[in-house]
């Protein structure tokens, strides 16, 4: 059987923990950054856990991760 490919569109986005999580980044924190509040682009700052409903169809788009 041949190699599986692996979404390269997801393989920049997303990136597995140690314990196996998928880690994501923020939306809107790109441009636009005078109009949002210190408190709000701070928090953009930090990475994010994958929802729970979402793992699945990420993890067939990263078939070695």
């Amino acid at each position: 059987m041949p190699k599986m490919k692996t979404k390269r569109s997801a393989a920049k986005r997303f990136k597995v923990t140690g314990s196996g999580k998928i880690v994501r980044h923020h939306a809107y924190h790109s441009h636009i950054l005078t109009h949002k509040t210190t408190k709000q682009k701070r928090r953009l700052r930090k990475a994010a856990v994958v929802d729970s409903t979402c793992i699945k169809e990420v993890k067939r788009c990263l078939p070695y991760a």
